[in-house]
Formats: C-alpha cells, structure tokens, sequence
C-alpha cells in the first residue's frame, strides 16, 4: 500500500527531528542515529524475490539437455532483457540460489544464496553455474527437491517480498513421498512453486516419460498466487523457454494463457499424480 504525505506532515515531521520553531522546543522523542541505521540495515536487505532454481539432473537428461539447460539459466540471467526487468522491481534486485537434483535423497547446491543487483553480479552467478562440471543421478524426486528447497528460504539472509521455488525436470515424480504432499506443505508458507516440464523427447518406457507431463505439473506440481508452467517441447527453445521465466518470475508476471487447471484438492488431476511411482513399480516390481 502506498503511503501519501503532504508537505505540512514532512515540515512537523522535520520539526519532530531535532529542530525548534520560534524558540519553542520540539516535543516527542529524539531523533537516533541508531535505529535509522537498523531501518537502513533492513531495507539492504529486502529483495523483490527470493528465487530457488531446482534443476533436474536424473537419468533420463542425455548430456547435451542437461549441457543446454546449464548455458540456458546462465545466458538467462546475463540477457539484456533479464537486467531490464531486474531494474523495474521496486528494490532493484533478487536473492537467488541454484541446485541439482535426483532422487529424494540426492540435491546438490551448486549456487549458495547470491545477491543479484545488475550486470556484475548477474555476470559472477552465471559463471559459477558454467564451471561446475556436469552430473546424472538416478532416479526423479520431485518431492525430495521441494523439501529440501523450502528450509533454504531460511538460510537466505536477505528477505524477499515474494518466495519462489522454480521446478525444472522431463518426467513425474517416481521416488520419495507423494509429489501433492510436499507441494502442499510449500503452499502453507506461502511459497509459490513454478515449472518448466521438458518435453523434447518422445516419451518412452526406458526414460519412463510420460506424455502430457505440462498438465501432470499445472495439476501436481505447481501452485500459490500466480504459480505457472512453461513447457519446453522444442529443444531449439530450450534457452528462450528458461529466459522467459525468469523475466516473469522477477517481474512478477504470468504467461498470457493462464494454467487452466491449478493444484485443488477437490478436482481429480487430468494426469494421475503417482503416475510416476506405478510406471517405476510396473517396471521394476517395486
């Protein structure tokens, strides 16, 4: 909510600082140093976004996919248009940190949190990212990277006006606890969880693809005030896909056709959302 002042409140606010008018004493509290330093202290660290990029890395990533969406967040956050919106925000920058995962028990932060203000930090975060040598895992815990990504907001030492976990993967959850439950768990503090289903690949039964995974992540994955999906379905725009979401998710956008179906618990999902975990029990009888 804004706040409007007229000149006559700035001038007794002036008077309340330390000044006298005719000789008379200015009543109230003095003015301290101190807690305007704290006030100072607090607004240094406010950002418009605290963002999380949960970056699959199972199996079912060849190298090339996985080499492009490493070059794509990098190029993201160095593109013209990225610092653009960076700017327009009401403090003019973001905390953001970056992290690889597999199954439930497999994360690794590759970007502790980072304070991104303009070209020069923008510039030290995506080379960071460029530098660390590639990985593949096994298995797809969906749920895993949404549970270890949510105690990070508390590690952050900067405080964002919004919370943000950005989910990209190419297939369903297929280990740990149920996708819906760890989503859920997110949705009650607050936090808004964003997805980037990759589909470049026709889906197969050794990658355990599914078909239709951006309605498996609009209904299982996503949620929160202005949650929403980008599918990647042409390996050409893999890096245009992952530019456009960050712009949105720092500008506070959301794509011009809206999710048609969020996560609501009283709606059956177009896509069953332990489809995953029946493709690995078929499979392997587990």
């Amino acid at each position: 909510m804004r706040m409007l002042f007229s000149i006559g409140a700035v001038l007794v606010a002036g008077m309340f600082a330390g000044g006298d008018v005719a000789g008379i004493a200015a009543p109230g509290p003095k003015f301290e140093p101190k807690n305007q330093q704290l006030a100072a202290d607090r607004d240094a660290q406010t950002v418009d976004v605290e963002l999380i990029l949960a970056v699959d890395v199972s199996y079912s990533m060849d190298m090339d996919e996985l080499a492009v969406q490493r070059e794509g967040y990098a190029q993201a956050l160095q593109s013209k248009e990225f610092l653009q919106a960076l700017k327009l925000g009401p403090n003019g920058r973001i905390a953001v940190t970056y992290f690889e995962w597999a199954a439930s028990t497999d994360q690794k932060v590759i970007i502790p949190w980072r304070l991104v203000d303009g070209p020069e930090t923008a510039d030290a975060v995506a080379a960071e990212i460029m530098k660390t040598p590639i990985r593949r895992a096994s298995r797809t815990s969906i749920s895993g990277a949404i549970t270890f990504a949510m105690p990070l907001f508390d590690e952050d030492p900067y405080r964002g006006l919004r919370r943000v976990i950005d989910i990209s993967g190419d297939g369903p959850n297929n280990n740990g606890g149920p996708v819906t439950v760890a989503r859920d768990a997110a949705l009650e503090k607050g936090i808004v969880i964003n997805g980037l289903p990759i589909m470049v690949k026709e889906p197969s039964y050794s990658t355990m693809d599914i078909d239709n995974l951006d309605y498996y992540y609009e209904d299982c994955v996503i949620g929160g005030p202005g949650s929403f999906v980008i599918s990647i379905q042409d390996r050409e725009k893999f890096k245009e896909a992952i530019r456009t979401k960050l712009l949105m998710e720092v500008a506070g956008r959301t794509p011009e056709r809206p999710v048609m179906r969020v996560a609501d618990k009283d709606k059956e999902p177009r896509v069953s959302c332990l489809i995953g975990e029946k493709i690995w029990s078929d499979r392997w009888g587990r």
